[in-house]
């Protein structure tokens, strides 16, 4: 689908690498260009990584010719570059950007996590926090720049997009808490910031099971599943996630009791029955044996070792095989790349809606579609009680997943709301949605339905597990699939259980499927006709964890937990200092960061004695200030990073340089700032521009445009066809 877009390939390690693989996947010719020496990431455990995300491109030594696309792991003189090139797309991939305060400052994706907030969200009061093993901040930039590069092509003109791994990382693994924390008043923190989620990966009587119970009902059914209906009779509160973290070890010995005499797959089958979210806790080896990943031919065959395919597909044959067409720019010079393109939203929780709010951002009119009978979910995990007037209205997830988008209600199991969706559909150029695969269907509006009411449109599916499969009807969220690929089973300590990752797995989902959408528009405006594509959110968490499955079939290795430690860097690790539950994280990886560590702390200690060296560095981190440490590490060269509370990320002064907050002005819940898209787009923020909307804000609106008088809008709503407030409630 980027057939004729030529890409040159200047980066090292794995964020730059998988934005090219993800280019080179979609048709694009990428030549790759290293620097003297050769990549790092050649060295890389066993190099097998490397070969993956290098084997669909070509290996350059110099000049290659023109190119459309030029991706680098450093900031570069994009003036000059446009002076030679003024259609090029520039994309660069550093810790923080290309401007601000923080800019040069030694950095690793350790540091950025805590930077981020991510590491101060996971853990227990009485240990350490604990960072996301896998590089999966690195995996995360990759795919938000592929998004960037392919938008970027449909302008006329050059563009530079400036993405931060930072940027990323706060974005997509700490859960939005700054705007919790801004919604509830900001409320001063009067416990750990840390937590882990109570059920969530519990041992069985053979390996370990995830378990999700992000609703009151999911949590119900959970307690009757294990045999303690009781529960929540003798203590209602304990259905609120703090509450059950307090009580953690009773409620969790009475789980256990359930769990461990029972093997993963009865446990998986009665949750199945409950309907409850539930899998299987993989590593390298047995992901591979997951039936779901067999069934479907996940895992493609390489020299020496297997990984998984491209996490999107078409589902429809009609364009295969004509490679003549080149692909085109389009769009105005100096506007968004998605103007003119219009998006009809049916997408619920953080994944779909994480994907409608980039395309907004983009600059497309996405219209998201609820209906009173069963708005978005997410609402309802909000910071008002019931007893607050349209307190459904106070979802920060919510807030800061739709932002920039309009919001109209239909009832879609009605002949009446399935004929005025038709209508939108007939106006719109993609229809994208994320229910569970046999609901669209259900309604009669499945791909043949829609593509013959508007020939041109593009259909983008994100089922959880896929459109066919043994797994095809189960109910997946973010937790479902850090477990199933691999994710959590390297976060943590060793010896302990895996913990989970915490939503990285929902953006990620959604930045894959705007990939698929991009290059779909991309097929549809080459060849005049619209396509169908799936882009299943467990394959996207796949590849985001593909090194595992790559270590273990190249070498037979299973990786595993390292706790804070890490492959590539000695020491590494979350010291604490002085004052009340302050950490700071520290990576050394070079030789000269070592000497330097020395230089700074007095340490005599030989490297390689790990143990002893992160006691000795326990020792001198513990009476002084962490911003402190930080800072002076820092000003040696050495990459450290404040472990600061998730909620806090939005003070960061090189984040709010770069403009990744979004001041929300809504007209139910007051001034809130929202997350952007982690990249800059010729030096702007790329904010959606126009607040979330409450329940059915834009029915009027958006049916007007369709033709509908008022008497007939009002009529709908008199037959609770469209409305504003939820039914049941």
């Amino acid at each position: 689908m980027l057939h004729g877009i030529r890409v040159l390939d200047r980066t090292t390690e794995i964020a730059g690498a998988y934005c090219t693989k993800l280019l080179a996947d979609a048709g694009a010719d990428v030549a790759k260009l290293e620097p003297p020496g050769g990549d790092p990431l050649r060295e890389w455990r066993s190099g097998a990584l490397f070969r993956w995300l290098s084997h669909s491109k070509r290996l350059v030594q110099g000049d290659d010719g023109p190119v459309d696309v030029l991706v680098v792991n450093e900031p570069v003189d994009v003036d000059d570059l446009w002076a030679r090139n003024p259609s090029l797309v520039i994309v660069t991939i550093t810790p923080f950007g290309c401007d601000g305060p923080w800019v040069g400052r030694p950095a690793t994706e350790f540091t950025l996590q805590a930077w981020a907030g991510a590491t101060g969200s996971r853990g227990y009061p009485d240990g350490p926090p604990i960072a996301v093993g896998g590089r999966l901040g690195e995996w995360v930039a990759g795919t938000y720049a592929a998004v960037g590069a392919i938008a970027a092509l449909r302008r006329a003109d050059g563009t530079h997009v400036d993405v931060a791994l930072l940027d990323c990382i706060a974005v997509t693994m700490a859960m939005m808490p700054s705007i919790f924390a801004s919604m509830s008043g900001w409320n001063p923190v009067v416990w750990t910031t840390r937590s882990i989620e109570v059920p969530s990966i519990e041992p069985t009587a053979d390996g370990y099971a995830n378990f999700t119970t992000n609703s009151a009902q999911q949590f119900s059914d959970f307690c009757l599943m294990i045999g303690h209906p009781e529960l929540l009779e003798e203590q209602p509160k304990i259905a609120q996630p703090g509450v059950r973290f307090a009580q953690r070890k009773e409620f969790l010995s009475l789980v256990h009791e359930y769990t461990q005499k029972r093997t993963t797959a009865e446990v998986l089958e009665d949750a199945a029955l409950f309907r409850i979210p539930a899998g299987p806790t993989l590593d390298g080896e047995t992901v591979t044996t997951f039936p779901q990943f067999v069934e479907r031919g996940v895992f493609e065959q390489h020299d020496g070792f297997v990984a998984p395919r491209v996490p999107y597909r078409s589902a429809t044959d009609a364009h295969q095989g004509d490679e003549t067409v080149a692909s085109v720019r389009t769009g105005r010079p100096g506007h968004k790349p998605l103007e003119g393109v219009r998006v009809v939203d049916c997408t619920a929780w953080w994944a779909g809606p994480a994907a409608g709010h980039a395309l907004a951002c983009l600059g497309a009119d996405v219209i998201k579609v609820e209906s009173i009978t069963r708005p978005d979910l997410v609402r309802y995990a909000g910071v008002k009680p019931p007893t607050t007037d349209r307190w459904w209205e106070w979802g920060p997830m919510f807030h800061g997943a739709n932002g920039g988008k309009r919001g109209i209600t239909l009832d879609l199991t009605r002949a009446e709301g399935v004929a005025i969706f038709e209508r939108l559909v007939g106006t719109a150029d993609m229809v994208i949605e994320n229910y569970t695969p046999r609901v669209m269907e259900q309604f009669g509006l499945g791909w043949e339905r829609l593509h013959e009411v508007n020939p041109q449109l593009v259909m983008v599916r994100m089922p959880a597990f896929g459109l066919d499969g043994p797994w095809r009807d189960h109910t997946g969220f973010a937790q479902t699939m850090e477990s199933v690929t691999g994710m959590a089973w390297v976060t943590g300590f060793p010896g302990s259980a895996p913990v989970l990752v915490r939503g990285a797995c929902d953006p990620l989902a959604g930045m894959h499927a705007v990939i698929a959408a991009l290059l779909a528009l991309e097929e549809r405006d080459r060849r005049g006709e619209g396509c169908m594509v799936e882009a299943t959110m467990v394959e996207a968490a796949l590849n985001a964890a593909a090194e595992q499955v790559i270590e273990w079939s190249a070498t037979g290795t299973v990786l595993t937990r390292e706790g804070n430690r890490g492959h590539g860097a000695a020491p590494q690790g979350v010291y604490e200092c002085a004052g009340d539950d302050r950490w700071v994280a520290i990576a050394v990886m070079t030789d000269s960061q070592w000497d330097a560590l020395c230089a700074v702390t007095g340490l005599t200690i030989d490297r390689s004695a790990q143990d002893q060296v992160d006691d000795a560095l326990s020792d001198w981190t513990s009476t002084r200030d962490a911003d402190e440490v930080a800072e002076q590490l820092i000003a040696n060269g050495i990459p450290a990073g404040v472990v600061i509370a998730p909620r806090d990320v939005v003070h960061n002064p090189q984040l709010r340089h770069r403009g990744l907050f979004e001041m929300e002005h809504h007209p139910i819940t007051g001034d809130n700032e929202l997350l952007s898209l982690p990249f800059l787009l010729d030096g702007r923020p790329t904010w959606a521009g126009r607040p979330s909307p409450s329940l059915g804000e834009h029915n009027v609106e958006v049916l007007s445009e369709l033709g509908l008088s008022a008497d007939e809008i009002a009529k709908l709503e008199a037959d609770g066809i469209i409305g504003t407030r939820p039914t049941g409630l």
